[in-house]
């Protein structure tokens, strides 16, 4: 993990690769099983979700990538916010994002593990859980240009995945494949649980897109920083285009209301044309999706650890890197692996349920981080009319999401547990003020009695 001195300073990233790096960080298990949840909600509703989601999406990154452009960070979002709000703002944007995505990592570990029981049921899911830990942080002790070059390769087998199931499902549109026990139908009602249940889906369209904070993170490594908003623009453009036609082709080949949470809507949609690859060509292909999210956010919350011990609102020590060619910052690579260990260990062991709340609480703080970014933005940058018109577009529409998940029972756990880990941080956030105001009061006053006793400052 070279994110320190060297390999900041090396601009190596063309905007199409950045963007690549955008399809590795976002598709994975959120999109290929998290849509069944809002399918289950709110039924073909989903797909004006996706696009709702999509503008959402696009505009956050915009601004991102702009504040990157105007001023290169290491730390992205969390450095802006502290410039833009102060202090207290980058602590807890850097804590409740190092909170929601070690939390997400667990839920990824587990669903790894699960997948892979698929061929292997005999072994214990917590070896698989170890095994994908340590290939994860091995991945990142390599290097940035190590971890770009997985997450390269990852984010084809990726689109490949899903322009195959496109490749599939058009074949037995088109009855090439014979007849199933559904047969292909369009239209269909498009809000079947009606508006609320539609509201409430929306949540799950966005836990597709996330991962966009982590492009802020590589954005530093562009050859050109002012090319960041045209890698969103393709990358969000072409994510959308695939979610948009997969997600229609799967209504189409069988009743929303025959999909579950437990299986993916994708693989559900080709059970009835005996296919017998179809679930083991997924379950690789969630085991690849998941497992690439996963390094990717090994990545930003490195990364974000490592910048809170710049500022000196994570211990220092988490900030030293190792000497030699490779600068690794293996004290934040250690403590990250300790918290990870203990996220599996609550995936594994907690009731599945109480546990699906949680993992659904880390999703909505990525949320409010989000919408941190777009208030940030409008402090650092010159916005147009039109620049901030967008911005309170972007904000509406995720407000909007976070309030869809009070109406429904799968989501609603999740958001009252979500809302108290911001608390739980706004709360120390609130006492580290304090430590920090009387460290402030102690140095001025330092200051004033050196320079009574004429002592060079």
């Amino acid at each position: 993990m070279n994110e320190t001195s060297k390999d900041t300073k090396e601009k190596s990233l063309k905007w199409w690769q950045l963007s690549l790096m955008g399809v590795a960080c976002t598709i994975g298990t959120g999109y290929f099983l998290g849509t069944g949840v809002g399918i289950k909600i709110g039924g073909p509703a989903i797909i004006p979700a996706f696009i709702l989601a999509a503008i959402g999406t696009f505009v956050v990154f915009d601004v991102l990538a702009r504040m990157n452009s105007q001023d290169p960070q290491e730390g992205s979002f969390c450095v802006y916010a502290r410039k833009g709000f102060g202090r207290s703002a980058g602590f807890s944007s850097g804590w409740v994002y190092f909170t929601s995505e070690i939390l997400i990592m667990g839920s990824q570990m587990a669903a790894l593990s699960l997948f892979t029981r698929l061929w292997f049921p005999g072994l214990p899911m917590w070896v698989f859980a170890l095994i994908y830990a340590v290939l994860g942080l091995v991945i990142i002790i390599l290097g940035t240009k190590g971890f770009e070059r997985a997450e390269h390769l990852f984010a084809v087998m990726k689109l490949a995945a899903i322009i195959a199931f496109l490749a599939i499902a058009g074949a037995a549109i088109l009855g090439w494949l014979g007849t199933a026990k559904h047969a292909p139908k369009w239209p269909v009602p498009v809000f079947p649980t009606g508006i609320i249940g539609g509201w409430s889906s929306l949540i799950y369209a966005f836990y597709a897109f996330g991962g966009i904070e982590v492009m802020g993170l590589l954005a530093l490594r562009l050859k050109d920083p002012k090319e960041g908003p045209k890698a969103g623009r393709w990358m969000i453009g072409t994510l959308t285009v695939l979610y948009m036609a997969s997600l229609l082709l799967a209504l189409s080949l069988t009743p929303w209301n025959t999909m579950g949470t437990k299986e993916s809507p994708f693989v559900v949609s080709l059970q009835g044309y005996n296919l017998s690859f179809v679930p083991h060509f997924f379950n690789g292909a969630f085991i690849i999706a998941g497992f690439s999210t996963m390094i990717a956010s090994l990545f930003a919350v490195i990364t974000i650890l490592v910048t809170l011990a710049k500022n000196k609102d994570a211990p220092p020590l988490f900030a030293k890197v190792s000497r030699g060619k490779r600068e690794t910052p293996y004290y934040a690579i250690g403590v990250t692996a300790l918290a990870l260990g203990g996220s599996i260990l609550l995936a594994l062991f907690l009731p599945e349920k109480m546990y699906e709340f949680v993992t659904t609480a880390a999703g909505l703080m990525l949320m409010y981080n989000w919408i941190f970014i777009l208030f940030t933005s409008g402090r650092l940058l010159k916005l147009t009319g039109w620049g901030q018109t967008k911005r309170w577009i972007s904000t509406t529409i995720i407000a909007l999401a976070i309030i869809g998940t009070a109406f429904h029972p799968t989501s609603r756990p999740g958001l009252w547990i979500s809302l108290g880990f911001v608390l739980l941080i706004g709360g120390i956030t609130l006492l580290m003020k304090r430590i920090w105001s009387k460290e402030k009061s102690r140095d001025k006053s330092k200051v004033r009695r050196m320079r009574a006793e004429g002592e060079p400052t």
